[in-house]
């Protein structure tokens, strides 16, 4: 079977698994004390052009959301996502289990508009009512979004710049930023992230990490007393080794934007594959995520040879399915994929 379901199907990335095993015998303090963890972070901040910033550690991105959303938010306050955010759609509830209110809005291939933002915000305080009602207290997007497609920098500055007048934090979502990252013809990079978003965090799982993301609180802002915090929501690993020496290899020799930009360069084939052989895109992304229209009775058939992700039903007849390359797709996964279509 040819696997293009997702980007973490596999193990851990040939490199992060060579500098797990070359330490492995190493006696390390826990809980991120570790020389690995503290040179991770020194790398981050040098990445991110950002000396100040904070950063934790945590192993996976629906746990990340819900730290960071629950730590910064007051208890009457939301937070406000796109309709397909994915702590909207495929968090289980995550947020809501935390106390806090998912406010959706309105989006474009999963992406918010600064102006639909505002609009809420006026409406919401205009509202005689509002006391009575859940406060908007934090912008969530992600990058790229959950069909992904990716913000310029125009639109993250107008967002941010948005979220500073109401004095509410911009929170990105980075459980895939590597593949955006890889995209060339995108202008964002992690210094404008890092000085434009309040919080955000750099993913791992999904870029070949065995487990890890990195949360980065840019402006002073990390929640007091954040570990306990953490360890409340059960996400304090005692190893934390674990993440610090895979992202000290990950921001080593620019390895996390290499593994981007490879995944990219596989991506463009597979449009290209997907192209030729005649598919209908939903939606055509600059990232390593690819949407395409199918026959519903085609998918049994193409369930034969590819494994491929549900996205969403497109009308009675057809489905929107995924496709996705990653850290681990192979020249030759996609000549069998050409073959096999």
């Amino acid at each position: 079977m040819l696997h293009f379901e997702n980007d973490y199907n596999e193990g851990v990335h040939p490199e992060l698994l060579e500098a797990l095993i070359t330490t492995n015998e190493e006696n390390l303090p826990g809980y991120g004390a570790d020389a690995y963890t503290k040179r991770a972070v020194d790398k981050i901040r040098q990445a991110i052009a950002c000396p100040q910033a904070q950063i934790t550690f945590l192993t996976g991105g629906t746990q990340t959301n819900q730290v960071i959303i629950n730590s910064l938010l007051k208890s009457y306050e939301g937070v406000l996502a796109a309709e397909t955010g994915h702590i909207s759609t495929h968090e289980a509830g995550a947020i809501e289990f935390s106390g806090h209110k998912v406010l959706t809005l309105p989006h474009e291939h999963g992406k918010l508009r600064a102006a639909d933002v505002e609009a809420y915000l006026k409406d919401f305080y205009a509202d005689g009512n509002h006391e009575h009602m859940v406060f908007p207290g934090m912008v969530y997007i992600s990058h790229p979004t959950e069909y992904g497609a990716l913000y310029s920098k125009a639109e993250l500055t107008e967002l941010s710049q948005l979220c500073d007048r109401y004095e509410i934090p911009l929170f990105m979502d980075g459980a895939r930023l590597g593949y955006a990252l890889g995209v060339a013809s995108s202008d964002v990079t992690l210094a404008d992230i890092a000085e434009l978003c309040h919080v955000f965090y750099i993913g791992g799982t999904k870029l070949g990490a065995l487990a890890g993301e990195a949360i980065v609180f840019t402006r002073h802002n990390e929640p007091k007393h954040f570990i306990p915090i953490v360890k409340q929501h059960g996400a304090l690993v005692a190893k934390g080794r674990l993440f610090g020496v895979q992202f000290d290899r990950f921001f080593t020799d620019n390895l996390y934007q290499k593994i981007g930009q490879q995944a990219i360069a596989y991506a463009e084939e597979l449009k290209a594959i997907l192209h030729e052989k005649g598919y209908r895109f939903f939606y055509e992304s600059p990232t390593n995520q690819q949407f395409v229209i199918v026959e519903n009775k085609q998918l049994e058939t193409l369930a034969e040879k590819v494994v491929y992700s549900f996205w969403e039903k497109y009308d009675d007849n057809h489905t929107v399915i995924r496709l996705a390359t990653s850290w681990s797709t192979t020249d030759q996964d996609l000549a069998d994929l050409r073959d096999s279509l």
